[in-house]
């Protein structure tokens, strides 16, 4: 199995080593590690399309090759997709970002940009974050990103008990920021509702000209039953299945009986 690592924190991402740590020694995993030379966090589904894209080799993690580019998350999955890696790998994981992307989060995402970014090339992919903002222990979430490996392979090698690799497959997933045997569980979630925030702040520059500031509060969200939101409060890592169909299908059928 061939894996490619990516993620939006940058090449030098803690919680990209992290990941690579969990996977890289298991038998018969290939991993190529190709992430932006910077941090790209909240950048969403960002592809650049107007200027050439630069890519280094470089000496990583402990001395390993990577490869580096300028570009996005994004643009680092269509990298390894359209040729920079020898053949189209066999799944893309993504993170673990330093931080959560629950609820509306994944609609700023750059981690979850990348597995979207997969998932349109018909690519299996994950996307992992850590829910904390500061003192990140990857454990939980680098631990189950090995054990969801093992069982792709388990499946790979036609034993019972796996979890198949199919190109629908599109998870975002959130962990505690806790050892892997301090979580609650497993829950497969819905989307959470995200309450934001944003404050405006209005400053002025040394020649008086006036700049302004998008900060505030770290966001919270509902607690709703079922919600990723709610599971990584439990203490619970919350797998949320996504698809890139936003129709509101409902709402199309209210809009049939409107008259334009």
């Amino acid at each position: 199995m061939h894996i490619l690592l990516t993620n939006d924190d940058g090449i030098d991402g803690p919680g990209l080593q992290a990941l690579y740590e969990a996977v890289a020694d298991l038998p018969e995993v290939e991993v190529t590690v190709i992430a932006p030379d910077r941090n790209w966090s909240i950048s969403g589904h960002n592809k650049t399309m107007d200027r050439p894209l630069r890519v280094s080799e470089i000496k990583w993690y402990n001395g390993l090759e990577a490869f580096s580019t300028d570009g996005t998350p994004a643009d680092c999955v269509s990298l390894a997709g359209l040729g920079l890696m020898p053949e189209v790998p066999d799944l893309v994981m993504s993170g673990i970002n330093t931080g959560p992307n629950l609820g509306d989060d994944v609609t700023y995402s750059g981690t979850v940009a990348a597995a979207m970014e997969a998932h349109i090339a018909g690519i299996p992919a994950l996307a992992f974050s850590c829910n904390a903002y500061v003192d990140f222990n990857f454990n939980a979430a680098a631990r189950f990103a090995r054990r969801l490996v093992t069982l792709f392979q388990r499946t790979l090698k036609g034993e019972e008990g796996g979890l198949a690799l199919t190109s629908d497959l599109l998870l975002n997933i959130n962990a505690p920021s806790l050892n892997f045997d301090e979580i609650a569980g497993v829950e497969i979630t819905r989307q959470g509702r995200r309450i934001y925030r944003d404050e405006l702040f209005r400053r002025e520059d040394p020649r008086g000209r006036p700049y302004y500031w998008i900060g505030g509060e770290r966001p919270d969200g509902h607690l709703t039953d079922g919600t990723d939101i709610a599971a990584v409060a439990n203490n619970k890592i919350s797998i949320t299945p996504m698809m890139l169909d936003l129709t509101n299908y409902l709402l199309m059928d209210k809009l049939k009986t409107w008259s334009f």
